[in-house]
């Protein structure tokens, strides 16, 4: 998977608040990445869970400074918010962001999907990793556009000195400090101004003071609440009238449960679905080109009735010195395949596809794409079912069943068309059989990590295996559920062909309400080449 850090302007900070805000990645717009020239499309950035993403310094997982605490996206891009921690760390970056000597916010991705343009990437989809403070953005169209902090203070925070401001006057178009006073460790004479008089200062809007501690890694704890003993300790203090405790651990008044209107629903770009699944019959077939016209497929065949046809074979015979040469004719005929067109539709409303979330459409066409090969491969099952032979022994539905079906149906296989068989397409309930096989002595047969005599290899994690030299595919799609007539096929791949055309999509615009019809189609034919190729497993 591959990972991209791309950088952007930080647009405000905070530094009262502890916050860094920007548009942390655009949409539509080239940028240089640690992969080259890169394009986001819109909505192709997911964030699973905002309060996860870390605001890093230089992409150096070792060095959090803050956390997110907001994200938004719109046709523009991806904004967040973080809050800072107050570390000392912290507390430099703060210190950089108002300087404007950290000015970029770099965004960490894992691309899962992207294509490769003309010039750039264009991704299509990626997950949030992290965010992290740089030195500058990738683009020069964003700057700084709010600072809300009192510079004088966090310049005596990087000093480590305490300044007190003692009049703020704020105004319509700036905020000024009307005096500041350094405090040193030195006596400051000061001859004009009597010490015990304070200096009178002009009328102000808004008047504040902002304390600094003069040595930063000497601060401490506000609460006392540094344990679960001090927790316990003034609980119980609070419970016997103690008012300092009661500030500590005394419930607030206000809370989700007395505002709900506070608590809006959040939903997740997250989608659970149990229609993925694919399609294992098609895929245990020989596969051909679908031509581009027609609504017949003819293939010229000769198999005997050996094999399930109808040709017939030429035929050589020893004859004696001079003797006549036998005339054997060889008879062809035409195998024919139906193309048949597949499809589904779904009709949205344009209010829900250009106001929901961005996900929703690339949801729609995955769950569209997931039916049509649902369709396609059940419609192939039925056929191989069909076409194919049922196998000369009934079986039990046991361990040793399983392996008197595959010995029998590889001879028949080999015996009727000279290929061999090489696919066993299983339902669910035949590969539990296969999962729970032991031998005399409780050993499994097909599911152990590391068997001595392997017959196979079958587990829980994958519908692909293999079973006494055929490769398994399990498939859901089986209109049996159990063990029984049917439940399974054993074939040669050349005896059934699966001829399908690539998928594809249609959108059309409905003028009269302005709803978008979503098509997916695409066109299929099978043939049966050699129906004794195809051996179906026979429950007793």
């Amino acid at each position: 998977m591959l990972h991209l850090t791309f950088n952007n302007a930080i647009e405000a900070a905070d530094t009262e608040r502890r916050m860094i805000s920007g548009k942390i990645a655009p949409y539509g717009e080239v940028g240089y990445t640690s992969a080259g020239p890169v394009v986001f499309e819109r909505g192709s950035i997911a964030i699973p869970d905002v309060t996860k993403i870390k605001l890093l310094m230089q992409h150096d997982s070792t060095k959090p400074v803050g956390r997110a605490t907001y994200s938004s996206d719109d046709e523009s891009g991806v904004y967040a918010s973080f809050k800072i921690s107050s570390s000392t760390r912290g507390q430099d970056a703060l210190v950089l962001a108002q300087e404007n000597l950290v000015s970029g916010l770099s965004v960490g991705v894992d691309v899962s999907a992207s294509k490769q343009m003309k010039g750039y990437l264009l991704v299509t989809a990626a997950v949030l990793k992290e965010v992290s403070l740089v030195e500058s953005a990738a683009f020069d169209s964003a700057a700084v556009t709010d600072i809300a902090a009192a510079k004088a203070a966090l310049e005596a925070a990087s000093t480590k000195t305490t300044i007190i401001h003692t009049e703020m006057i704020e105004t319509e178009t700036e905020t000024e400090t009307e005096s500041e006073e350094t405090v040193t460790t030195a006596p400051i004479d000061t001859p004009d101004v009597p010490a015990e008089k304070p200096v009178e200062a002009a009328p102000v809007q808004a008047a504040r003071q902002i304390i600094r501690p003069s040595v930063l890694d000497s601060q401490t704890v506000r609460t006392p609440i540094t344990s679960m003993a001090k927790y316990t300790e003034h609980k119980i203090k609070a419970a016997l009238g103690n008012q300092e405790s009661m500030l500590y651990v005394t419930a607030a008044d206000d809370s989700f449960s007395t505002n709900p209107a506070f608590n809006p629903t959040q939903y997740l770009s997250e989608f659970p679905t149990n229609t993925r699944f694919g399609t294992p019959a098609i895929d245990a077939c020989s596969r051909g080109v679908l031509p581009a016209s027609g609504m017949t497929i003819n293939v010229p065949s000769l198999v005997t009735s050996a094999g399930g046809g109808t040709g017939v074979a030429p035929v050589v015979t020893v004859e004696a010195e001079a003797g006549a040469v036998q005339n054997t004719g060889m008879e062809t005929a035409y195998l024919s395949g139906t193309v048949n067109k597949y499809s589904g539709m779904n009709t949205i409303s344009i209010e829900l596809l250009e106001r929901s979330d961005p996900n929703f459409y690339a949801e729609l066409t995955n769950q569209l794409q997931n039916a049509y090969l649902k369709t396609l491969d059940t419609t192939v099952l039925a056929a191989m079912v069909t076409a194919g032979t049922v196998a000369t022994t009934a079986q039990a539905a046991t361990s040793a069943g399983i392996i008197g079906y595959a010995s029998e149906a590889a001879r028949l296989v080999y015996e009727a068309t000279g290929y061999y068989a090489q696919n066993y397409v299983a339902n669910g309930s035949q590969w539990q059989l296969l999962m729970g096989a032991s031998d005399t002595t409780g050993r499994p047969i097909y599911s152990a990590s590391q068997p001595m005599n392997a017959g196979g290899l079958t587990q829980p994690g994958s519908i692909r295996g293999n079973v006494l030299g055929l490769d398994l595919y399990v498939d859901k799609n089986f209109a049996a559920t159990t063990t029984v007539d049917d439940s399974a096929i054993i074939l040669a791949p050349e005896a059934f062909t699966v001829y399908q055309s690539p998928q594809a999509y249609m959108s059309v615009n409905v003028v009269s309400n302005l709803q978008v019809q979503v098509a997916i189609y695409g066109y299929m034919a099978t043939i049966a080449k050699m129906p004794k190729g195809i051996i179906r497993y026979n429950f007793t």
